[in-house]
């Protein structure tokens, strides 16, 4: 698993080049308004939208699961602990198809715990996240 961290931000250039430098990769994927790291140490998605004129810079925060089983296990624990809150299945969010499961945390940042599909789908860009 690897923890997922999306944040707004002012200005996508001036993030993309800081977090480049601070961890010493290149996005796995940018465009107008959106990037993402995959960093290996730590292990991290960072998540970048651009998003002038936000109230919070948190966007929300997630766990990235690499097998279904993983998932259904996460999405089987919430759902017993009534945290469950909406579930999606091949759901198609910043360039990749994925299934997730939602749950709102007491103060309202959102977490998604989640797997990804396919990283490359041949659909148009969908609204990402939240």
């Amino acid at each position: 698993m690897r923890i997922q961290l999306a944040l707004n931000v002012k200005d996508i250039e001036r993030s993309v080049n800081f977090y480049s430098r601070l961890f010493g990769v290149k996005p796995h994927k940018q465009h107008p308004g959106y990037a993402n790291f995959v960093i290996e140490d730590p292990a991290l998605k960072l998540v970048l939208f651009e998003n002038v004129d936000a109230d919070e810079r948190i966007n929300h925060l997630g766990i990235e699961t690499f097998s279904q089983q993983e998932l259904d296990t996460a999405s089987a624990r919430l759902t017993s602990a009534g945290l469950a809150d909406k579930f999606e299945e091949n759901e198609v969010c910043c360039d990749a198809a994925q299934n997730k499961v939602w749950s709102m945390e007491p103060d309202g940042i959102a977490w998604e715990w989640y797997r990804i599909t396919d990283d490359a789908p041949r659909a148009e860009r969908a609204a990402c996240c939240r």
